[in-house]
């Protein structure tokens, strides 16, 4: 049987005039109480104990308990709040020390400190309820969270930490100074919430964390939308991020999955992993992101699978010794480069499609910068489908590039090997090797050229074998400068052009062609003119023309010659 108990600040029959004196006397029956409250405005500091309840008489917000300072309710027991304003400052507002604490349908307000606390070994229910300035603190407890608002709270608005495992569904959370929802050296499921406005990463989880995420929106935040680092786990599943700085962000040892997500209008990157962060994303779509969408860096070490990108300036850029693999990527729209790899990166492409980019692969760096692409499309590239540069080596297996000005390049002293792939309908070239850059072609087959389908420049090393030059406008082949290395076994047709620009230091092996191949006529070298510099001559401050100079002579003998021939 609960005891009731009636609390009215204008008295009447049997009501105590505040509720300190109705939980008093509430203990000292020992039973489980019910303390209905009417309207009014209550400064006190509640300690309950045992099993009671607390109620507002009248609408929600009706029944004010504040103090200046200093705590308002320290739970002991098994205590339930509802339809209550509670309010304090530099303290915790409301606290469970032990037992149960249920708060709903209420509002907590902590000015420069701590909304709720539960604390270690307690349980925690926040329901229906409105949490504004303090963050809400779970240590090592139990802790639920239904359908509340957590507003502008000057820390983090929801932290879970040392050991505590929560649950926040269905809230709102914004304006919060740092973190959204920050869980630490715990475990918090966080579900079908609304974010935004906060200061760091929105919802963050460090210090090997569990944290799952699932069906969330996150809008507007200043930093990351949801960030795992310092060994952290969990998953986060059918969430979308729109504009922030970095939509998710994955580093040092952390490993989430990531599945069923968007990112878009993230202000740098979409998915960005590094300092030997990891990661599984898959069927996840990033859109307009102002920088990059997919960055991995610095031993950053993701795995990418059936993802869209879209729109954005860079599409994948793998740089500064990071790693990734990315398989059945679809790639368009993008304003700069669609694949960068770049300084000691190691990346693996498979079955991916690029189209409309300005260029679509682009290498940089060492001879520890290396891309393997197989499987792979690339369609409409304003200027190249593959450019290889500095010292990096790329392998392309199975790639197809169509429609654009340059097909697949190696320059400086970087490395291209190519098998089993085709280049069609490009206006300059097939495939191309200028600088000192080695170009090895297995079965290569270069369609509809507008101009070459294979060209070597400066010092360059061309090795291509059993390949193929179809209807190439200018030459099925064209060979400069001091480029060398072989053509064996390859065919040259169509009806235009000629079959090779030989420039003599290319092997013709078993060349098939009908067109006549042509003998590049090597330029003579024009050696510079010889200048003697002797900064301890004369100086002119003029034209001087038709004179002889001597010095470092102990003898001189000038003579002077005048117009009309008399010497003097």
């Amino acid at each position: 049987m609960v005891a009731r108990y009636l609390v009215s600040p204008h008295g009447g029959r049997r009501a105590y005039p505040d509720i300190t004196s109705a939980l008093f006397a509430a203990a000292r029956r020992g039973r489980a109480a019910l303390v209905e409250i009417a309207p009014g405005r209550y400064e006190e500091a509640l300690t309950v104990r045992g099993e009671v309840q607390l109620a507002a008489l009248g609408d929600p917000g009706s029944v004010v308990v504040s103090r200046p300072r200093g705590a308002v309710l320290d739970a002991f027991g098994s205590v339930r709040v509802h339809g209550l304003v509670l309010i304090g400052r530099d303290a915790e507002v409301v606290g469970c020390h032990a037992g149960t604490l249920t708060l709903e349908r209420s509002e907590i307000r902590g000015h420069n400190g701590v909304s709720v606390h539960a604390r270690p070994n307690t349980s925690v229910t926040l329901r229906d309820s409105v949490i504004l300035y303090g963050r809400t603190l779970f240590t090592g407890s139990v802790g639920l969270v239904e359908r509340c608002r957590f507003t502008d709270a000057g820390d983090n608005a929801v932290a879970v930490i040392e050991g505590a495992q929560v649950s926040v569904r269905d809230s709102w959370i914004g304006g919060s100074r740092i973190h959204g929802v920050r869980v630490s050296g715990a475990r918090a499921q966080v579900t079908g919430c609304e974010l935004t406005d906060t200061g760091k990463a929105a919802i963050m989880a460090d210090s090997q964390a569990e944290l799952t995420v699932t069906g969330c929106s996150i809008k507007a935040v200043h930093a990351e939308g949801i960030a795992f680092i310092a060994q952290s786990r969990g998953s986060v599943e059918s969430t979308r991020v729109t504009d922030a700085q970095h939509g998710i962000a994955v580093a040092s040892g952390a490993d989430p999955v990531v599945r069923g997500c968007v990112f878009t209008e993230c202000r740098d990157t979409g998915i960005n992993v590094h300092t030997s962060g990891r990661g599984r994303f898959e069927d996840c779509e990033v859109f307009d992101a102002g920088n990059i969408a997919v960055f991995s860096t610095k031993g950053g070490a993701p795995e990418v699978h059936g993802c869209r990108v879209s729109r954005g300036n860079v599409g994948i850029a793998v740089t500064d010794a990071g790693r990734g693999r990315f398989t059945r990527v679809e790639l368009a729209d993008l304003t700069s480069v669609a694949l960068r790899v770049h300084d000691e990166a190691r990346a693996v492409f498979e079955h991916v499609r690029v189209e409309r980019c300005p260029s679509h692969v682009e290498t940089r760096g060492n001879g520890g910068t290396t891309a393997d692409i197989s499987d792979s499309v690339f369609r409409d590239f304003d200027m190249s489908a593959v450019e290889v540069l500095g010292q990096s080596r790329v392998t392309l297996k199975g790639v197809s590039a169509e429609r654009g000005v340059l097909g697949f390049g190696v320059g400086e002293e970087a490395q291209l090997f190519v098998h089993d792939c085709d280049v069609t309908a490009v206006s300059s070239c097939g495939a191309i090797g200028f600088g000192k850059g080695r170009l090895v072609a297995r079965n290569l087959t270069v369609t509809g050229s507008e101009s070459i389908g294979l060209c070597g420049t400066d010092s360059a090393r061309l090795d291509v074998v059993n390949s193929e030059f179809a209807d190439c406008a200018t030459a099925g082949a064209s060979f400069h400068d001091m480029c060398g290395g072989r053509l064996v076994d390859c065919s040259v047709t169509g009806t235009r052009g000629v079959a090779v620009q030989d420039n003599g230091r290319v092997d013709l092996v078993s060349l098939r062609t009908s067109l006549p191949v042509v003998k590049q006529i090597a330029k003579p070298v024009e050696r510079p003119p010889t200048i003697v510099n002797n900064y301890a001559g004369p100086v002119f401050n003029g034209d001087a023309h038709g004179i002889q100079l001597a010095w470092n002579n102990h003898n001189a003998i000038q003579r002077q010659t005048n117009e009309d021939g008399a010497g003097t």
